[in-house]
């Protein structure tokens, strides 16, 4: 089977020639794997951990995005992040939050939100051939995003305090990066011409205890954008997965009703998402993206222990297919190269 045909079959809940996998890690774990298996190339990288999934983007070309000497720097969204480092790594975080200041409607709309025509697609099809022996995704765990992401302009909590409220400005910077994101994957999906395989998107609606709000309150105000971003994916015949942290169990009815048909990361530690319950409960509804720990065995397992999560995560998620094997979220610098190599390894004999 080419890469391609591996992961469509697992997507129709059908067992392939291998359990197919993917690859996320922070780029500080990129540049690891380059060294140790001395390339320059991700792309080295991916082949040579038989990796069956590339990711195709739209390139900004739109306005320049300024930087300043301290290190911080505005991404298109107009928020302004500065790396900081924590024990393990670095992450780009909020340090100023622009949407804070709003509080009408007319301060949403008066401010510069990124317009779709500051993408270029015109390479999108030509990425597509290139990539054709493997299964294609467009998007990210950023795509849609609309709880994290517009937290970074507003602060986490203001954010669930207006979630809480539904309060009405804060519900329309939701609406504004909606719009952009779900028009980004419009003009993506259509300039591909059917060459894309999932349109991956995401909302954080969990924490490791339990849901960040109540079903209740996500299918008022989540549930008809997901299903808009679903009903996008399915128009140009491309899978749909969703991204999403943490313990969401009692939503997933609903994101199978929105149109969910793949669920990423399923993080094993966060309560109640034992990566085989769910499998028994859902299994024949919804696929699975992850389900190996980035919190526990990877960074802090020997190869051997994580070898074996992945025979047993392909025993029982990937059983009659519907799996794709990849890290529970990116891999994080704290990780060994031997277990993320004992990974890979352990895929390809299963």
């Amino acid at each position: 089977m080419t890469s391609k045909e591996r992961v469509l079959t697992a997507l129709e809940h059908k067992s392939p020639d291998r359990c197919p996998c993917n690859y996320i890690g922070t780029p500080e774990v990129d540049e690891k794997l380059k060294d140790h298996l001395q390339t320059n190339s991700m792309e080295t990288v991916l082949e040579k951990l038989k990796v069956d999934i590339r990711v195709v983007d739209a390139a900004y070309i739109g306005p320049e995005l300024p930087t300043w000497d301290d290190g911080r720097f505005m991404n298109y969204w107009g928020q302004i992040r500065k790396p900081i480092r924590n024990e393990a790594g670095t992450y780009n975080e909020a340090v100023e939050l622009p949407y804070a200041a709003f509080k009408s409607i007319g301060d949403v709309e008066k401010f510069r939100w990124p317009k779709v025509e500051w993408f270029d697609y015109s390479r999108l099809a030509e990425d597509c051939q290139k990539y054709s022996y493997y299964a294609i995704v467009f998007g990210s765990p950023g795509n849609m995003d609309l709880i994290n992401g517009t937290a970074y302009g507003r602060g986490v909590e203001q954010v669930i305090y207006e979630i809480a409220l539904e309060d009405p400005v804060g519900l329309a910077c939701m609406e504004k990066r909606f719009r952009c994101c779900y028009e980004r994957s419009e003009q993506a999906l259509k300039a591909a011409n059917g060459q894309i395989d999932i349109l991956w998107i995401g909302d954080d609606y969990g924490t490791q205890s339990g849901l960040l709000i109540s079903p209740e309150k996500w299918r008022k105000l989540f549930f008809g954008k997901l299903k808009a971003m679903c009903d996008l994916g399915h128009k140009y015949r491309a899978k749909v997965m969703l991204h999403s942290c943490g313990s969401t169990r009692p939503l997933w009815p609903g994101l199978i009703e929105a149109g969910v048909d793949i669920y990423d990361t399923v993080q094993p530690e966060a309560a109640r998402m034992n990566p085989a319950e769910l499998k028994d409960e859902f299994g024949d509804r919804i696929c699975f993206h992850g389900t190996i720990s980035t919190q526990r065995t990877l960074p802090f397992g020997t190869a051997e222990q994580v070898a074996e999560e992945v025979r047993l995560r392909i025993e029982t998620v990937g059983k009659n297919g519907g799996l794709i094997v990849a890290p529970a979220h990116n891999i994080q610098p704290d990780t060994p190269v031997e277990n993320i190599l004992a990974l890979y390894e352990a895929v390809q004999h299963c």
